[in-house]
């Protein structure tokens, strides 16, 4: 492998730390925090669902909906309103994970180009960003919301590749999702792959370049 220009960052859950929406979620649900987990699997299976059907909706707009599903499936009463209310706010107001800024100030001494793309909107990821402190530390911020897909569609990969004018090998994407490696390898990036708790590697995919225990390990190994 050629030492990548590029660190291409997912934000949900490899970024930012999914646990506060444990919370407001489930409360929405009635006290059921341990359906987060399969809120935001729903979440990811309804973004895809769309790309699939070329029909887009942003992805605040998913999660509500996904929401509001999964409190019918458990016979709870939620109204689009109190769904919305749940999801949005916290959702942009997610802190880093402990090691996050820390270790992203360190890539960037170590001479690295910082960039994230994530299936949030533009505007959901800016205040993302912004309100965990990351966003000064970033040279680009891509959204799905440009080429209205969702990751791991291959042109969403591609719009980044492009706007960088760099060659897929340039540019290694870090993740906490097997499946968004898995399109990232697919267009030809190098992988890395963030081993948050609660996450797992696909067994019938090529495994990432590299398997990590944070971003802290990730700087030490591209030192």
């Amino acid at each position: 492998m050629i030492q990548p220009t590029v660190l291409l960052f997912d934000v949900n859950e490899t970024l930012l730390d999914l646990r506060p929406l444990r919370k407001s979620i489930g409360h929405a649900l009635g006290g059921r925090e341990d359906l987060l987990p399969l809120w935001f699997s729903t979440m990811l299976h309804y973004s895809l669902v769309e790309t699939l059907t070329q029909d887009f909706h942003g992805f605040d707009e998913i999660g509500t909906a996904a929401l509001r599903m999964l409190a019918e499936t458990q016979q709870i009463e939620l109204s689009a309103e109190a769904a919305q209310e749940a999801v949005v706010g916290p959702l942009n107001s997610l802190p880093p994970h402990p090691e996050v800024l820390a270790a992203l100030q360190q890539l960037r001494q170590q001479g690295y180009r910082l960039a994230t793309l994530t299936n949030s909107s533009a505007s959901g990821a800016q205040a993302q960003l912004s309100n965990a402190g990351i966003e000064p530390l970033l040279d680009n911020s891509y959204s799905v919301e440009s080429v209205r897909k969702y990751k791991p569609h291959s042109g969403v990969y591609r719009m980044v590749l492009d706007d960088l004018a760099l060659e897929p090998e340039q540019v290694l994407m870090v993740a906490a999702h097997a499946w968004d490696l898995a399109g990232a390898k697919n267009v030809g990036l190098q992988t890395a792959f963030i081993q948050r708790p609660g996450t797992a590697l696909y067994p019938n995919t090529a495994r990432p370049d590299y398997v990590l225990r944070d971003l802290t390990e990730l700087a030490q190994r591209l030192a």
